[in-house]
């Protein structure tokens, strides 16, 4: 019964548990039980052989990885095979010392085959290429791979800020989505983590071989002391038998440290993704025909010369010959074929013209050189095209509405390079992009400059340069922010359709709108237009938010609010402010994200009435009185920079009648400037007035 309820907890514990779970702790454990449990000579030989056979899987691992993080647990790996060698080489010892004086088999076949067969018997011979073995692994190898490691984790730290700013702006510009973003945030601390545990890692294999030496000396001395006191052999005698051995258990486990160092090696020191170690050998130093025929005419020259090993050079020259003509006539095979286009066929004779010959104006147009043709061509799958449609999309889920398709055309009048963007036929922006190259943009902290071209970023009008692909890394090491030639124009093109958002919302824009919220609001929808507004009305309702940069997402709370106001007023700046009141909660979220205290700038009581007698007297901003709206602006701009520098928005508290007439007046000089109104700010809200315009702060 005991039997049985035992068998069963073990399936239920086994079946809970599965088995890869477990090799890690039964590896370990076995590790440690080597240290302290004699082995016979035939586990010795099995452990052996299984080191040999796991340094191995993870040599032809590290050559056929694409980048590094595909062998992330490298450096556990390392570890491991560390703590496993030096395992053996502590129960190879027991074993040494305990039954060395049988001969050299006592110890398994393994170590007696490694000291003798890859040495011949000669102990001297063996300690000379176990000295050799142990200075290329750990002078050579080891110490150049913690060298890369080193350095590699320390300009991917320095340059992780210059990627996350990387990866925002594509967020930001509707190229990457949320989940792509925070994968590609994840990826880059990864990256760290692991140059940083190479480093670590690498000076496990260090240590490794540093034991070796002295577990050789070790070995030697203590074997010599054994042999020779406790089974009265003589010098020579013990000093063969246990030399030999020695040098047998030093080789077997220092030729699989070698190779786990020169998997470290390429590991750490791998460039590009996109083929594996052996395609870039192959792909890279054999894939000149010119190169390779050079090469065979000087080895040849070279087997000419009298008292050389003509036969072996001029082999290898005719090796090298045949290579570089095999590889030209591969190249030719593969080389597009050059369809030549056909001539075109007469035209047709001119006929009158109609009205098909008045074409309407593109809402939103973007003209390229011919050199940016490659990005926004559909055969040759340009990177440009999916990132204006990530822009759209990031558009419509952002701002509230569907922009119209940018329409992408050549223009040979511009330079090659150049591209300029339209709205409704005319240039609302223009620059040049270089494909093949990188723009690396100062945010306006960097550590060092770069050698390029020196530019502006046409979006922000930052100072930026143009590198070569190779400087990337250092780029970013540095602090800049590094995109190509394609994220370039896309984020040009995204701040200038968010700068006119306004002007993109037409009437067909607003139709269609409406007609989307109809399947979900058919009555609300119906009842407001036409039957209380115009779509006019409407349409400027909407505009007036887009202006000041106020997302129309909610459409729910405006048109319930239109509806609600619109049988006492048609008035749509009337409108707009009850409409604002009733979204006042997210436009105070969308300037303040988090907290319930609110830091604004305020005016002075004395010239609020000043303001507002102008207001009764006029209606309109040009009722002000110039010297007074001079000193508005100046005041008002530098009380904005104040709060910059605080790292707040630069939001002005005003009373509601007189919300529009600043907001229209003072935008036009202070772009980043926004106006809230008191009736906005939900009653959950803290005002703190860090600042009061035309009077003392």
């Amino acid at each position: 019964m005991a039997s049985a309820s035992a068998n069963a907890y073990l399936q239920n514990f086994l079946g809970r548990v599965k088995l890869q779970q477990l090799v890690g702790p039964v590896l370990i454990l076995l590790v440690l039980s080597m240290m302290v449990l004699p082995l016979p000579p035939f586990l010795l030989d099995l452990f052996f052989t299984f080191n040999i056979a796991i340094s191995v899987v993870v040599m032809l691992v590290a050559i056929n990885v694409l980048k590094p993080l595909d062998f992330s647990v490298f450096p556990t790996v390392l570890l491991v095979t560390t703590l496993l060698r030096l395992s053996l080489n502590v129960a190879s010892t027991r074993v040494v010392l305990l039954e060395g004086h049988n001969g050299p088999g006592a110890a398994g076949q393994v170590i007696d085959a490694f000291g003798h067969f890859l040495v011949g018997g000669n102990y001297a011979v063996g300690i000379v290429v176990f000295a050799i073995l142990v200075i290329i692994n750990f002078v050579v190898i080891t110490k150049g791979a913690g060298r890369v490691a080193e350095v590699g984790a320390r300009f991917t730290l320095d340059a992780m800020p210059g990627k996350q700013m990387a990866i925002d702006a594509d967020l930001n510009a509707g190229m990457i989505g949320e989940d792509e973003a925070r994968s590609r945030r994840a990826e880059i601390a990864q990256e760290a983590d692991f140059f940083g545990s190479m480093d670590g890692a690498s000076k496990f294999v260090r240590g490794d071989a540093v034991a070796g030496i002295l577990i050789m000396f070790i070995n030697v001395g203590g074997g010599l002391i054994v042999g020779m006191l406790q089974h009265d052999l003589d010098l020579a005698t013990a000093a063969r038998t246990y030399t030999l051995l020695t040098i047998g258990d030093g080789l077997v486990a220092q030729i699989p440290a070698l190779i786990i160092s020169i998997a470290a090696g390429m590991v750490v020191t791998r460039v590009g993704d996109e083929q594996n170690l052996s395609q870039q050998f192959i792909g890279q130093l054999f894939d000149n025909p010119k190169v390779l025929a050079l090469s065979g005419a000087i080895i040849g020259f070279l087997g000419l010369v009298p008292g050389m090993p003509n036969f072996v050079f001029l082999l290898l020259a005719g090796g090298l010959g045949f290579m570089a003509w095999e590889t030209s006539r591969k190249q030719a095979r593969e080389k597009p074929v050059q369809v030549a286009k056909a001539a075109p066929a007469a035209q047709a004779e001119s006929q009158d013209a109609s009205w098909d010959d008045v074409a309407p104006l593109d809402v939103l147009g973007l003209e390229v050189g011919y050199r940016l043709i490659p990005l926004v061509d559909k055969a040759q799958d340009g990177e440009l095209l999916r990132r204006i449609r990530g822009i759209r999309k990031k558009f419509a889920k952002d701002v509230g509405f569907l922009v119209s398709p940018v329409h992408i055309r050549d223009n040979l009048e511009l330079k090659p390079n150049a591209y300029r963007i339209l709205l409704k036929g005319v240039e609302v922006g223009q620059g040049e992009a270089f494909p093949g190259s990188l723009l690396a943009i100062n945010p306006g902290r960097v550590a060092g400059q770069l050698s390029g071209t020196a530019t502006k970023d046409p979006a922000f009008g930052l100072p930026a340069v143009w590198i070569d692909m190779s400087l990337r890394e250092q780029a970013q090491a540095f602090g800049y922010t590094v995109v190509d030639a394609s994220t370039v124009v896309a984020t040009h093109l995204n701040h200038l359709i968010l700068s006119h958002a306004a002007e993109l919302l037409g009437r067909q824009e607003i139709q269609a709108l409406l007609d989307h919220l109809a399947k979900e609001m058919p009555k609300l929808v119906e009842d407001l237009v036409p039957k209380l507004l115009q779509l006019s009305v409407v349409q400027k309702v909407l505009q007036n938010f887009l202006e000041e940069g106020i997302p129309i997402r909610d459409m729910r709370t405006i048109i319930e609010t239109l509806a609600e106001w619109a049988p006492r007023t048609q008035d749509a700046e009337a409108l707009t402010a009850q409409v604002r009141i009733a979204l006042g909660r997210s436009i105070v979220q969308q300037f303040y994200p988090g907290g319930d205290e609110i830091q604004v700038m305020s005016l002075d009581p004395q010239l609020e009435r000043i303001l507002l007698q102008a207001i009764a007297g006029g209606g309109d901003g040009a009722s002000i009185e110039p010297g007074l709206a001079d000193t508005l602006v100046r005041e008002t701009a530098a009380a904005a920079r104040r709060q910059e520098a605080l790292g707040l928005p630069a939001v002005l508290l005003v009373p509601g009648n007189l919300r529009a007439l600043l907001s229209r007046f003072l935008r036009r000089g202070i772009a980043e400037l926004k106006v809230l109104a008191h009736a906005e700010v939900p009653e959950n809200k803290i005002i703190k007035v860090t600042s009061i315009i035309g009077g003392k702060a």
